[in-house]
């Protein structure tokens, strides 16, 4: 249930207090992805090494230009990564097992990130549509690839699954390697139909 009266401070203190994985909060993983993120485009547009561990798609450079031109402001997708999350201090479930769940929370943190952020519409826009890239099936891929943001939302996919995967066993952990599989193949279904139509 999101709480009334929600301040910016307050879900920043919220989300440092709840845990996301065993010795990461809410927030930290936000500033990880974004991390992730920055490195990756450092490296893109001035050839800097890599300082995390990453495993690239050939895509990354086949369109790097298109990646570079295409991806929101700095100051856009730094918001939308740090926050994406936003909802899970106020979202958080706990099965039998004692798993951690967070149920729905890429709509609710949209919810949330209209509270919070009223101005930042393309920032709310992004946190509601965080979870497609990850869910994206072959027949969505044209209405994806058709989207102002799906650039946006591929790199920022690209950048949470090493982000996690440094949390849990790296990226020869099995888990990492399936859906690095996955978003290998959808990037480049992605781009090549992006760029078919904007060229």
């Amino acid at each position: 249930m999101i709480p009334e009266n929600l301040t910016y401070k307050q879900v920043i203190e919220d989300m440092k207090a709840c845990e996301q994985t065993k010795g990461m909060n809410v927030l930290e993983h936000g500033q990880l992805v974004n991390h992730y993120y920055q490195d990756l485009m450092t490296h893109l547009e001035t050839g800097a090494p890599l300082k995390y561990q990453w495993r690239l798609p050939e895509w990354v450079t086949e369109f790097k230009n298109t990646i570079i031109k295409e991806v929101y402001s700095a100051d856009t997708m730094n918001t939308y990564q740090i926050m994406h999350d936003c909802v899970k201090p106020y979202c958080l479930t706990v099965d039998a097992e004692g798993k951690r769940h967070f149920p729905d929370h890429a709509q609710a943190s949209y919810e949330v990130a209209k509270i919070i952020m009223p101005d930042k519409l393309l920032v709310q826009q992004l946190i509601k549509s965080d979870m497609d890239i990850h869910c994206l099936k072959s027949e969505g891929l044209d209405d994806f690839a058709n989207r102002y943001e799906c650039v946006s939302l591929l790199i920022t996919g690209l950048c949470e699954i090493h982000a996690n995967a440094s949390m849990f066993g790296g990226i020869e952990s099995t888990s990492f390697k399936i859906k690095w599989k996955q978003i290998d193949k959808r990037g480049r279904q992605i781009l090549n139909k992006f760029t078919e139509k904007n060229t």
